[in-house]
């Protein structure tokens, strides 16, 4: 398949409420936000609905804006010149893309692309200090975020450089068991990215990815169709990503 090819966000927007309202600022920020917190975010967020393909975040361009997705799903990894697009890792709305370049006056670290139709909310970091200064609640809240984010990216180094491949993506597999257990005890993982792409997350070929699906059949963990794979071994998984 060819690699995407991102489209730039259209400039400029108006100011609309935030997708989801209150439960999305406490899926991102945590919950018991206070409502006047609550209000004025919602009044300082600018909301763009962008279709897949879309690049949400540039690496090539200094960061004034907090970003997040309130739905739909998102890759962040590199778009060189040619407009190619290689994934390094994917985010699902609602979810933060880029909490921490704002605050730097720097360029973000990665691209990142719409893999689905995504409603975009982004709020200017000036007035986010400012709204700080006011509520320290939400100033404290953005610090537990940014802390997760440098935790979750400690964790990852750490995988790729102690657990084999099929530890990792035992590993991959767990953080996407998201479902409820059905009553025999499995969970349904569906693989919305490319296999390429989510081999390229985890730092291994297709083919490696191809071999690990079918070693881990063959084990009995996991039964695969299509892009649908059900987890019938949770703990056996567990085991294997060392968690």
């Amino acid at each position: 398949m060819r690699p995407l090819r991102p489209r730039r966000v259209a400039p400029g927007s108006e100011p609309a409420p935030v997708a989801g309202g209150s439960a999305f600022w406490a899926a991102v920020l945590g919950p018991a936000l206070p409502a006047d917190v609550v209000a004025e975010l919602q009044e300082l967020a600018q909301v763009r609905e962008l279709p897949a393909g879309s690049l949400l975040v540039s690496s090539r361009e200094p960061a004034r804006d907090l970003c997040l997705i309130a739905r739909g799903d998102a890759a962040l990894g590199s778009a060189p010149a040619d407009g190619s697009f290689q994934p390094e890792r994917s985010v699902q709305g609602p979810a933060w893309l880029d909490a921490s370049s704002a605050w730097l006056g720097a360029a973000p670290a990665q691209d990142a692309v719409a893999v689905s139709d995504v409603t975009l909310v982004s709020v200017p970091r000036a007035d986010v200090q400012a709204l700080m200064q006011r509520h320290p609640e939400l100033a404290r809240r953005l610090v537990v975020t940014l802390a997760r984010q440098v935790q979750s990216l400690t964790v990852a180094t750490h995988d790729l450089m102690h657990k084999d491949a099929e530890g990792r993506f035992a590993a991959w597999l767990l953080q996407r068991c998201c479902s409820e257990a059905a009553s025999d005890g499995s969970v349904t993982v569906s693989l919305t990215e490319r296999k390429r792409d989510i081999a390229s997350q985890l730092a291994i070929t297709p083919e490696t990815l191809s071999r690990l699906l079918r070693q881990l059949s063959r084990k009995g963990l996991i039964a695969v169709a299509g892009y649908t794979v059900k987890v019938l071994d949770v703990a056996a998984l567990r085991a294997l990503a060392g968690v």
